[in-house]
């Protein structure tokens, strides 16, 4: 449901497939995979609504748990 509606050029669904193949990921790993800035890559997850699995400010990590 969080894909209906987003632009053809969204990185959102690519999001989706590479948190599936990772148990856990950073802003780092994502944004490498994707080509988009670590910001983007914080704004994405945040928008996606992941669950934070480190308990930390800097250098957070998200998985599906």
């Amino acid at each position: 449901r969080k894909l209906d509606g987003r632009r053809a050029t969204s990185k959102l669904p690519a999001l989706l497939d590479y948190v599936l193949t990772r148990p856990i990921v950073s802003a780092g790993m994502i944004a490498a995979e994707l080509k988009i800035t670590p910001r983007a890559a914080q704004n994405l997850v945040a928008e996606f609504g992941l669950r934070e699995a480190t308990g930390r400010g800097r250098y957070r990590a998200w998985g599906i748990l």
